[in-house]
């Protein structure tokens, strides 16, 4: 699969834009196109996200490309949406561009043990309570009131997606084994995430 290493994490769910600009990802995206317009992406750990040489983490999610625009000088727009978590089983030479034999990485067990169904309304609850004093310091994010998937394993990676987090904690929600892991988790993200936003109101 061709991959696309970056300074972040995209998860299932989530929706973001891309700018392509170095030539080994412009013939990436054009390859792409014109098959399934699936590339993974991955989080680079160590190093830099143009050239090359960077240290590559083994998890990463499949990226569907939604909408695709290039400009005159052969750069690329991109909107992507997260689909699927792999696994990376051996990393291929980056030539033309980086590329990896990977396996899809379904969650372990099932979400339907009697806690975490009672747990979500709570955490979705929790997750309005930081985006709505996160916009009372001005920053940006989802509106409050976006609508969570009625599917309980597919709301968690929404609300993993849209919560104000960096790539270190994205990437523990993405290598969790389930989704009821991941639900006790982003709970305690959520609560971190909260001290920090109330301090820095109290702060001014």
């Amino acid at each position: 699969m061709p991959m696309f290493p970056l300074g972040m994490v995209l998860l299932p769910t989530m929706v973001v834009p891309i700018h392509v600009f170095e030539p080994r990802y412009r013939q990436m995206t054009r390859d792409c196109l014109d098959g399934d317009r699936e590339f993974g992406v991955v989080l680079i750990e160590r190093g830099s996200e143009v050239g090359g040489g960077d240290t590559r983490t083994y998890a990463g999610t499949v990226a569907k490309i939604i909408d695709a625009q290039e400009f005159p000088d052969g750069r690329w727009g991109l909107m992507v949406g997260g689909t699927r978590r792999v696994q990376v089983s051996q990393w291929l030479e980056d030539d033309p561009y980086p590329r990896a034999e990977v396996q899809d990485w379904p969650d372990t067990g099932q979400f339907n043990d009697e806690e975490a169904p009672r747990q979500l309304p709570s955490v979705v609850a929790q997750w309005r309570r930081v985006l709505a004093l996160q916009s009372e310091l001005g920053a940006p994010g989802p509106p409050t009131d976006f609508e969570i998937s009625e599917d309980p394993p597919t709301a968690v990676w929404q609300l993993s997606a849209l919560s104000p987090m960096g790539p270190l904690d994205r990437q523990k929600l993405l290598t969790a084994d389930n989704a009821t892991f991941r639900l006790g988790l982003l709970a305690e993200l959520l609560s971190d995430a909260e001290e920090i936003i109330r301090a820095r109101i109290e702060m001014g």
